[in-house]
């Protein structure tokens, strides 16, 4: 039995491409079909849900006739912007069979990147809620770039989960769930039962491709999960294949991989800050700074930084690394580049000197820094 997911009142669910399309020849609506099933069970149990769903560039495809998947973005854009009529059209048809209300909501990185678009998006999704409708959530192909979009919707739904506060994110896949190593390639791999979120050993294990309909690996549901972490949501990556998964999923039964939240929430602030994909920049700390920051919850002070690369403006989310190049943390820079540049190694006392005014004592505070 597992405890974590019987006191989950929301749950994010991911569906992956393979899991609603007839091996990419379109939406396989009797598979739809059982997953509204599910998902109405869960409703009556009294659960709350956001279905995030792949598929609309799968049903977009064999609208147009495509055998393939387009590499071309505009030709990738223009099949999810058909797909996803036909996508949306089969949920609020199976929906509105047991009379519940759906929603459409396409995001976009920045949508999460923008404080303002964030907290209307998150105001958005929890009024649904509270009307008792089911939003349905997509990436939003149709005007996405390469510089702006999530990529997959493993990211995506974690990014959700940290946007509600969701108690518990379901990745379901085609695959039981992670394992030690590919199962694929060595026969030795064993499920991983439970562990937590957190764990970097996940990372070394995760790994390969995904098919050539949708794009999340394994690697991805385990960053999507360390990822719903940070909120305190519990991760669990299961086979679609597993009949009624999602009503025993929720009844505490052990399927696939348990992912748990090892550390308290993030305060609502800094799961924003966490949740940046995009960074505008990096600074590099020595030693003693990322002790501080990370041991000692301090502010960053410029006299600990080595280095500034990119290119950013005062306000601007920033990552921190260590001289190795691991990253430590993330925040709001109080500084742009070119002064940033200026006052590193720098005691906050002799920041006027060099710039000529003072703006802060810190090129990141406390309150907007965030630990990874």
């Amino acid at each position: 039995m597992s405890s974590e997911l019987i006191h989950a009142r929301r749950f994010i669910i991911k569906i992956g491409s393979s899991l609603i399309t007839d091996r990419g020849r379109g939406l396989d609506q009797a598979a739809l079909a059982r997953w509204v099933t599910q998902i109405v069970a869960l409703r009556a149990l009294g659960r709350e849900v956001i279905v995030v769903s792949s598929g609309a560039i799968a049903e977009g495809m064999q609208r147009l006739g495509w055998k393939q998947r387009p590499r071309a973005l505009h030709e990738l854009q223009a099949a999810a912007s058909v797909g996803q009529m036909g996508l949306i059209e089969a949920y609020e048809t199976g929906f509105r069979k047991h009379g519940l209300l759906t929603s459409q909501v396409l995001l976009t990185h920045e949508d999460m990147a923008d404080r303002k678009r964030y907290l209307n998006a998150r105001s958005t999704l929890r009024t649904l809620l509270a009307l008792k409708v089911i939003p349905i959530i997509n990436e939003n192909d149709t005007v996405a770039t390469e510089e702006i979009r999530f990529g997959d919707n493993d990211t995506l739904a974690a990014l959700v989960t940290n946007l509600v506060e969701a108690d518990a994110l379901v990745i379901l896949t085609d695959q039981a769930g992670l394992y030690t190593a590919d199962p694929r390639k060595d026969p030795g791999a064993t499920l991983v039962r439970q562990a937590d979120a957190g764990d970097p050993g996940l990372e070394a294990m995760a790994g390969g491709a995904g098919s050539d309909i949708g794009l999340g690996g394994m690697l991805t549901k385990v960053l999507a999960a360390k990822r719903a972490s940070r909120s305190g949501a519990h991760t669990a990556i299961a086979s679609g294949q597993e009949a009624d998964v999602l009503v025993r999923l929720a009844s505490g039964e052990a399927i696939g991989t348990l992912l748990r939240a090892a550390t308290p929430p993030l305060a609502a602030r800094k799961q924003w800050l966490a949740a940046q994909l995009q960074v505008r920049g990096t600074l590099i700390l020595d030693a003693g700074a990322v002790k501080a920051v990370r041991e000692q919850c301090k502010s960053l002070l410029p006299v600990g930084v080595l280095a500034v690369e990119g290119s950013f403006e005062r306000g601007e989310v920033v990552t921190c690394k260590d001289e190795s190049g691991v990253e430590c943390a993330r925040g709001l820079v109080n500084y742009n580049a070119l002064d940033a540049r200026r006052i590193v190694k720098t005691p906050s006392s002799e920041i006027e000197a060099k710039l000529g005014y003072v703006d802060e004592p810190e090129l990141i505070h406390r309150d907007n820094l965030v630990v990874l």
